[in-house]
Formats: C-alpha cells, structure tokens, sequence
C-alpha cells in the first residue's frame, strides 16, 4: 500500500473555495451532483457493454446504493460504475473542471461504426405561415430513448467539489471496470492537497468495479445523514435517473420517466399516474401532449392540459412552466422561459440533451437553444389545439371553459396571434349555451356587414342588460359577449379578423344598422316625439342637469337608439368596461362624470316630462331623477350612494304604493 500526497492545480486551489462556498446557493444540491456522476459512470459500462467491451465483474447489476452511519456521520454513494484508474483520479479529481465524460467519448469515437441516421418525420414545418422562420425544419423523433453515448451526462467536471460544501472529510475509493483493477483512494478536506493511495491485499478483498465516495459530514450538514432528508432531495432533483437508486436497502425512484418512452407505448393509465405524482392534482388530465424532437434541438417534451381550474394571476402568479430537466437530472422547476405566459396553465416536463447552463448547473445561461426550443413547442402545442378544435370540439370547449382566459393572453405575440385567433371562443346573442368562434360568427353575419360587434360586461346577465344592445337585438345582428376584464383589452389590440373590425355596440353609428330589416318577433317602436313636445324635452334636460350638476359633464337627447330610459356615455369614446380596467389599472376608484343621454321615446322619459312641466320644484321628480341616474350608474358598473338610493327607492315606493291604492278604490 503506497501513499503519496498531490497538490491541487494552482487555480484549482484558488477556485475550490469559492466553488464550495459561493457558487452553489442550495447545499442539497451536492446529492444531485455526486448522483448525476455515478449514472454518468454506469451509463458508460452500458455503452461498452453495448459495444461488446470487456468489463470487469460484468454480472453485477447497474446500480446507486446510498447508506448512512449515523453514530460516525458518514454518508456513503457508491455505484457500480466504469471506475478510474489511479491516473484517471488524478486528471478527474485533481484538476477541476475535466471532463472524464469527454475524454471517454473521445477515446472511443474511432470504435464507432458508420451507420446510417433513420429517416424521421418532419412535424409541424419550420414555416407555419405566421411568424419568424426557423432555419432549420422540426424534427420529431420516435420517443425511443437512445442506449448510446448521447446519455452520458458529467460534462462540467465541478460538480463533485460542491460535497465539500457539507464534507469536513472526502475519501473516494475506486475499481476501474478495465485495466488491472487495482483499487485506489482519494482523500482530502477540500483545502491544499489530496492523497492517493492504492488497496492491496486484505484491503482490496471484497471490492468490486465501481466508485465509492464517503462523506465526513460537518456538524452543520447533518440533515444529511437522515433517510427522510435524503429520500427528500433525490425525488426533488434525480428522481428519473435511469438507474436505480437505494437508499439504505430500498429504492428510491420507482417512477419512470415516461417522456423518455415512446408515446405509442405509454398507457393512458401511465399517464394519469405520472401527471398526479408530478401535480399533486387528484383529477385526471384533459387531454396529454407527448412528443420528441431531434432538430432543430434535441428534446422530449410530455404536457398535460389539467382538468381542473389554474389560477396564476393572484398569489400563486410565480407558480406555473414546465418543470426543466438536462439528461433526467431536474435544472429548473417550473421553468417560465419554455413557455409564454398565455400557455401557463400547462403542466409537464421538458428534457433536452444538450443545454448550456452557468458554472453550478444551477440557473440557464440566455442562448439561443431555449428560444428554439420554446418555439418549437408553442408551434406544437398550437398545432394539438387546433386539431383539438377541428375534430373533438366539445373536448376543446371544455379546455377553453378552464383555460380559455390564458389563451386571450396572446394578443401579445405578434408571432403566433393569427394562429390563435382562430382558436378563441365566445358565447354570443345568438349563441349563449354554446361556445361560438369567430368563425361561426363570420358565417351569421348579416349581408354586407363588416364589422364584428361585441358587448363588454361583467357577466352574461349584465351584458344583456346594456342599453346599446337593444338596436342589435331589434335588428337581429348578432353580437358576441365579452365577460372576461381581458377580452375588450385583447380585441381593441387585435383590431380585426378577416378583415372584419371589431368594435364595441357603444360605439355604434346611428345609423350603422339602418339599413337591415327589423328581425321577426321585434317589439313595435313607440311613437317618435312630436315636435310640440320637444320645449318640453328641453326643460327636462335643463332641469335634470340641474339636480345632477357636477355630477355629469352634459345632459342631452340619446343620439342613437337605446333601450334604457337613459345611459351613460364616455366624453372620450371609450367604452364603460375599457374605461373600467384603465381606472383600475391606475388604481382610481372614483366614480367618472360621463355625458348622461335620456331617451324620449321611453316611457319614463315622458312621464317626467309630464312631471316637469306640471312642477319643476316637485319633489318627487327630483327623486325620480336621482334614482333614474342611480340606475343608470348600476348599469354602468358604479354605485354612488347606496344608502340614500335605498332611502330614496323607499319613498318613491311609498308613494306609487299609496297613489295605486287610491286607484284600486
């Protein structure tokens, strides 16, 4: 047994401090580290046992046994690995950020037969006809996991000195898998120098190919030496690692990385399971998005549309993206740059093979690799819904019922927003039980109409309320129901669809549907006003802006059709539920002063104008006046005073409660 002391390299030393100590910001992270590097060196046994390589102990299962000493606080990760040579400790653990993996790969690129590449299917083509054009086409793989070189995952060469971060003590014991098979140790504290020492003898007895680490533990890291904390960080950050993983006798990661299957092979059964383990969500998914990719970026991709309602626009807004994996080891959970925010009601996992990352492996360095592959899965995610809605379109009603108000979010991608058009749904005035696209609605629409009408409220029930709807329901023009504070805002930015501008009922033209016939059922118009009648009009105005003052800006005649006996109307143009989400967003909770438009041919109109010409100090018309304006801010959204509303409704009940009873005797 010989024993000789090596210096690290100069900038190893001066490195391992802050390797140790600054670079990792999350100490578990050394577990996932220490795991990664011994399925790095069983993949490689693999590899040569699927090359016809001779090994060492070749019978002895692939594997990573974890145990602890509690009494020593000593933590132990041991796997049946390719091993390393005395020399090979040296280059791998001496020297910091060498690559054993490329060396490997290099060292056997020579062995590797020329074989032909399989012919895949191109999907969903590099140039969807809306957007920037990739430069090279989509290529979808079968979901065959690749048994070959591709696997090998230790390319940074650091991750083993983040143990120092919880080691007072590191010895690392090793069998090559080929060579003379001289067992070796590697120890040191992580400060100037290592040793090195070869077993021979009673020492070496029993050992087998692979590597051991042995982990001192410092009094502050020993939460690790406990089978909860540890069980804990392995299905946190290695819990789809190929190979299996025991933990003081028993197996950790007993669920299968089912992205890495061929999607024809995954039950739906697998999928159930796999998505509540991965959600913590006791419903079954809506739908399953599955597939892989070789180029541009190589990667799997497996997503689930969830059957229940995702809120993350309040306290939970952080909580949402796929979950970022680099060769099975998890990088990011709920990674946000794999998806636009207008896809955040997804959930799932994206595994690529090759993906740049910051020293640590910790956060992602901004390349261009993430955008190809962000893009490339909008593009199929966009693809799958619009299938969806082709052929199962129930099914896609029930994903925009739960969903619906992310997808309104894409207004903002001038890249995907023609191909998301298509896809948004709404209930209408000629369709409020079922789901209408815009499409549908370009297949109602009257002779020569052009534009695209909406009406924007809280609710259906209020929407039908609005007195500018009533012009379209008389002639039968169809009109779509925005209920969602977003909907106005995505429309107004979209412009149009089809060439058909869309545009609010409040800010219809007089005239805009004159032209088209009264549809059938239409109540009769009551009489216009006559002319003798209009000083009376006049008075009213005068009189209610009197009792309203600063209340509004103006009081006149409506200036188009209206149902109410009167409305509110924006100086400005801007509809009410525009003007609403403005003042919301600037956090104004004022009530606005609006221009306040009477109708005259409503019968309450002309009851006060009855009312007025008889007496214009009449109490009762200041109180009917009041309330009428109360009612026309309900309308509008806004409540003014509502305890002088109910004090003042109470009156006026009293009164035509009183003035009925003198009729009825």
């Amino acid at each position: 047994m010989a024993e000789s002391t090596h210096p690290f390299h100069a900038e190893t030393c001066k490195l391992l401090n802050i390797l140790t100590h600054s670079l990792y910001t999350n100490h578990e992270i050394f577990l996932r580290e220490l795991l990664s590097n011994a399925s790095d060196a069983l993949e490689k046994v693999r590899f040569l046992q699927s090359t016809g390589g001779e090994l060492r102990d070749a019978g002895l299962p692939l594997e990573i046994t974890i145990s602890t000493d509690k009494e020593a606080h000593v933590l132990t990760v041991s796997d049946t690995g390719i091993g390393m040579s005395r020399q090979e400790m040296i280059d791998n653990l001496g020297t910091i950020a060498h690559s054993g993996s490329e060396q490997f790969l290099r060292a056997r690129e020579a062995e590797k037969a020329d074989a032909g590449t399989p012919q895949a299917e191109a999907v969903d083509g590099s140039d969807d006809g809306e957007g920037e054009k990739d430069d090279e086409p989509i290529v979808e793989s079968d979901g065959r996991s690749n048994e070959d070189a591709s696997q090998i995952i230790g390319r940074f060469g650091i991750g083993f000195y983040s143990v120092f971060m919880v080691a007072e003590r590191v010895e690392v014991t090793s069998v090559p898998a080929q060579g003379d098979g001289t067992p070796h140790v590697w120890s040191s504290e992580g400060t100037g120098s290592y040793t090195l020492r070869s077993l021979e003898g009673a020492e070496a007895e029993g050992l087998k190919r692979g590597t051991s680490v042995k982990i001192f533990l410092r009094e502050d890291a020993r939460e690790y030496q406990e089978k909860y904390r540890l069980e804990s960080v392995i299905r946190k950050h290695s819990n789809f690692l190929p190979f299996a993983i025991q933990l003081d006798g028993s197996r950790v990661n007993t669920t299968a990385a089912l992205w890495r299957e061929p999607k024809f092979s995954v039950t739906r059964e697998q999928h159930n399971e796999f998505y509540k383990y991965l959600t913590y969500d006791q419903k079954e998914p809506l739908d399953v998005i599955h597939f892989s990719v070789d180029a541009p970026v190589q990667f799997n991709c497996l997503l689930y549309i969830p059957a229940t309602p995702v809120d993350v626009f309040d306290e939970r807004r952080d909580e949402w993206g796929p979950d970022l994996y680099v060769r099975r080891v998890l990088i990011e959970h709920q990674n946000k740059d794999l998806l636009p925010h207008w896809f955040a009601f997804m959930k799932g996992v994206v595994d690529t093979e090759d993906l740049p990352l910051n020293i640590s492996r910790e956060t992602l360095q901004e390349n261009v690799v993430m955008r190809k592959i962000s893009q490339t899965i909008v593009r199929q995610l966009l693809t799958h819904l619009e299938r969806m809605a082709k052929n199962e379109p129930e099914k896609y009603g029930s994903v925009w019922k739960l969903h619906g108000k992310y997808l309104k979010f894409g207004f903002d991608s001038y890249q995907f927003r023609d191909r998301l058009l298509p896809l948004l749904r709404y209930y209408t005035t000629a369709s409020e039980e079922k789901y209408s696209s815009l499409d549908d609605y370009v297949a109602r629409m009257k002779p020569d109409q052009k534009e695209i009408w909406y009406v924007a409220a809280s609710s259906i029930e209020a929407a039908k309320v609005n007195p500018h709807l009533g012009q379209f329901r008389r002639k039968g023009v169809e009109v779509l129901y925005l209920t969602d504070p977003v909907d106005e805002f995505s429309l107004e930015s979209l412009m149009e669809y089809q060439k058909h501008p869309f545009k609010s009922v409040e800010q219809a033209d007089a005239k805009a549907l004159e032209a088209y016939p009264d549809a059938e059922g239409a109540e009769p118009r009551p009489e216009p006003l006559k002319e003798e009648e209009k000083p009376e009009l006049d008075a009213l105005i005068a009189k209610i802006k009197d009792i309203l003052g600063d209340q509004v800006t103006e009081v006149r005649a409506a200036q188009k059709p209206i149902d109410a006996a009167a409305c509110l109307v924006s100086p400005d143009g801007v509809s009410s539920s525009m003007e609403k989400l403005m003042r919301a967003m600037q956090k104004t909770d004022g009530i606005p002063r609006k221009i306040l438009e009477i109708n005259p041919d409503h019968a309450l109109v002309r009851s006060l104008m009855a009312l007025c010409a008889a007496d214009p100090d009449d109490g009762t018309l200041k109180d009917m006046v009041l309330g009428l304006f109360d009612g026309t801010l309900l309308l509008d959204g806004y409540m003014n005073d509502p305890y002088a509303m109910a004090e003042r409704s109470m009156r006026l009940l009293r009164q035509a409660a009183g003035w009925y009873a003198g009729l009825r005797k």
